[in-house]
């Protein structure tokens, strides 16, 4: 299966460094820069068509982004950001000051408002779902994307902490073996 995930465009919150987790916060008005960003990823996207499927999760910040891209997804909540618990709404700072190298190093030890197991039980029933399709398109949430980024390469996802990607991010996972 080839992955094309792109994360949706950035919400007020992220524009903050605030964590929104299952918060279900819309997104920002869109800015000449987004707008650049997005005509460069509708160009890699139209060189992947066709797509076998069109996934958001059920944040309408994931579903508003594909709107935007010019797709109707599917919904699932498989694809639904990490649930941050009581860090939800709080900036991302207060994450680092509390678990720091254990979010970098160890992060499946945590446990937020769902553990990060949870997390990569999730990217593992999303690939056993999915593992009929060819091409999947994919609108998501910057932790899950870096789960899955985690998983694809290491078999696991404690590296997730490890990478960044930005809002409007596309990114190939060209095949991932299941």
């Amino acid at each position: 299966m080839q992955l094309t995930m792109i994360r949706h465009l950035p919400t007020v919150w992220n524009k903050n460094q605030i964590l929104q987790g299952r918060r279900d916060i819309p997104i920002a008005p869109i800015t000449e820069e987004w707008r650049k960003g997005m005509n460069r990823n509708l160009s890699i996207l139209r060189q992947q068509m066709p797509f076998d499927l069109v996934l958001a999760s059920s944040l309408k910040r994931t579903q508003q982004t594909a709107r935007l891209y010019g797709f109707e997804p599917e919904m699932d909540p498989l694809l639904d950001e990490l649930d941050f618990g009581p860090f939800e709404g709080k900036p991302k700072e207060k994450l680092m000051e509390t678990y720091g190298e254990t979010w970098i190093e160890n992060p499946k030890a945590l446990l937020l408002g769902e553990s990060i197991l949870q997390l990569e039980e999730r990217i593992v029933a999303f690939l056993q779902k999915y593992r009929s399709y060819k091409k999947v398109l994919i609108f998501g949430h910057g932790s899950w994307i870096r789960a899955m980024l985690s998983y694809a390469e290491h078999g696991h996802v404690n590296s997730m902490n490890k990478v960044f990607v930005q809002n409007n991010t596309c990114i190939i996972l060209p095949e991932i073996d299941i």
